[in-house]
């Protein structure tokens, strides 16, 4: 069964950080885009970054570039976002998504290039 979990998240200053991990099982992760996205209230999921399955290619929100990292560790089948920098603008429920096709080099960006999702990991940042 596949499985994305998540943690990391919680209440944290404007202007801290925050990294959250999600762990990956059930299937070869290490070969699929891994992504993060992100859901506020009354807002529809974005993309927040993502990672080909190599490792080699990312791509982040316009809002976070600058201030938020990707990485991944296949050997252990996770994908970390470090977060730095952190504004109110940055609350949301954060997720994790693992990608529909594998060895693809482009970083999809839309929720419909990927078919696994976590459960979510609440990020608060306070002003």
């Amino acid at each position: 069964q596949v499985q994305l979990v998540e943690s990391g998240g919680g209440l944290v200053q404007a202007g801290g950080s925050l990294r959250l991990s999600c762990a990956a099982s059930g299937r070869m992760f290490s070969s699929y885009t891994m992504g993060w996205f992100r859901q506020a209230p009354g807002k529809e999921r974005e993309f927040v970054a993502g990672i080909s399955w190599s490792g080699g290619s990312t791509d982040y929100g316009d809002s976070v570039k600058g201030r938020f990292t990707i990485s991944r560790d296949k050997a252990k089948n996770m994908v970390s976002l470090q977060m730095n920098s952190l504004k109110p603008e940055d609350t949301a429920v954060y997720y994790c998504a693992a990608g529909a096709r594998p060895f693809t080099t482009v970083v999809v960006t839309t929720t419909s290039g990927y078919n696994y999702w976590g459960q979510g990991t609440q990020v608060t940042v306070s002003s």
